[in-house]
This record gives structure tokens, sequence and C-alpha cells, in this order.
């Protein structure tokens, strides 16, 4: 456990980006209690593909989406095609895993302005504004939440809070999954990338990326979001970043609840 605290610290330090960040949050909270916090984590941001997880919630509730493996959706020319692995036909599972844009797009294209927007406010999902439009208001663009309101929405998920099927929270449930941690920890999450604009609506240099989600063993349960902002050009993507910061935190987290 130690020896992979100190491989992470290390990859921190060579590759990670919290001391250079223009702007950091950390904030982890167990039920009512914040176990830890860093940063502001007041300021609202675009959700960018950490968004999936309402729209999964969306997606079984509404029956459009209907299983882990179903539907399968073709990709298609003219379909968002950044990243190799979005040139594949796609299922829940893969579109969570793999972040695919075009899947959410096609998803909420079948939702419908009146239902999509319905949700947003039964969720209480951040500023609750999707005048960016049906396919585009959670990439860097009307729809913001802060790192403070997503784990109040993560933990009215765990806590199935809202108007929706049962069954929905379990299926995203079982596509957020991402890795056993120590001491019988489960993690589960999304990322989320994109680029801020000022108050003029131009794209800036500042980049952001998210990690949320919460970590799970039996009845016990951590929720957590991890953002960072800044305008380093590397490879690692602010998302990475968010999410090794947010790992090590976790792994400390979890060596003090084992103790």
């Amino acid at each position: 456990m130690k020896k992979l605290i100190l491989i992470l610290l290390l990859f921190t330090v060579l590759h990670s980006s919290q001391s250079f960040a223009s702007e950091f949050c950390f904030i982890a909270k167990e039920n009512d209690k914040i176990l830890k916090i860093e940063g502001d984590c007041s300021k609202r941001y675009a959700p960018e593909s950490t968004f999936k997880i309402p729209l999964s919630l969306m997606g079984f509730d509404s029956g459009i989406l209907k299983s882990e493996n179903n539907p399968i959706w073709r990709f298609k020319e003219g379909y968002v095609d950044w990243r190799d692995a979005w040139k594949q036909d796609q299922t829940p599972q893969s579109w969570m895993k793999e972040s695919c844009v075009w899947y959410s797009q096609v998803l909420t294209k079948q939702l419908g302005i009146e239902k999509f927007d319905n949700y947003v406010k039964k969720f209480s999902y951040g500023n609750m504004d999707i005048s960016g439009g049906l396919t585009n208001a959670w990439l860097s663009n009307s729809l913001q939440i802060s790192p403070h309101e997503q784990i109040e929405f993560i933990q009215k998920v765990l806590d199935h809070k809202f108007p929706i099927s049962n069954e929905s929270y379990d299926k995203t449930k079982n596509i957020m999954f991402i890795q056993e941690m120590a001491g019988g920890w489960k993690l589960y999450g999304k990322t989320g990338s994109g680029r801020q604009f000022d108050k003029n609506g131009n794209k800036t240099e500042l980049q952001h990326g998210w990690f949320v989600g919460y970590i799970e063993k039996g009845s016990n349960s951590i929720v957590f979001a991890s953002h960072i902002a800044d305008n380093r050009k590397e490879k690692a993507s602010a998302s990475f970043r968010a999410r090794n910061d947010a790992l090590i935190k976790l792994w400390y987290l979890i060596d003090e609840l084992e103790k």
C-alpha cells in the first residue's frame, strides 16, 4: 500500500499539475462530513464528459438505453471523431469508458429538448442552463457546475433521491465502475476535459479537467470531485492530472480509514 502511494507521489511530482495549476480543487465527503477540501470548490465550470453520469441516468430511465451492451449505435461519418476509439460502434459501457462524445449527442437527440430540460431541472444540475443546445450545452458551454455541486449530485445519486427508476441507478453504477482499490474499496467515476471561454465567449488557452465519483465499501461511501484549470501545454490532459491527483488523495483517505 505505502509503496504504491510513493509511486503515485513520484508520478505526480514528475507529471502532475497542482503546483502549477492556476485553479485547483479537491473535495471528498462522507455523508455530511467533509473529509478533505483543497482550493476553491465553489466556482462553476462546464461539466464536459462528467455529464455522462446524469446522461446515463436519463438514458436508462427513459428506456433509450437498455443495458451495459444495448443499444449498439453505429459510428457514422460526420460524428465527432477526435479519438480513434470514437470511430467504432459504441455501447453504453464503451461510451462511458471511452468518453465518446457522439454517443452522448445521439442520446440527447433521442431524448428531445423538452425531456432533456426536464431531467436537468429534476436533477437540479448546476446552473441548469441548457441554452447552449441539445447536443453541446455541457461541452465548454452554457451548462456549468461547481465541485461542491458535483459531490452533492453524486451523493443524491447514491441515495436514490431523484424520481427515476431504480434500474437506472443500478445500470449507471455498473458502467461507472473503474477499478478495485485497497482494503476492498471500489472506485466509480468519470473524467472530463474542455477549454475555458472568456466573458465574450472566446476560447482561451486555459484548459480544465474533472474527475468526479465515489469510492464504496459495503454500506460506506465517500463522494469526491477533483478539478484542475491551467494553461500547461503537455500531452497529459487536465482531466488525466485531476484523476491522478484524486487517486493519490483517495489512497491516503483509504489508508487512514483502514488503520
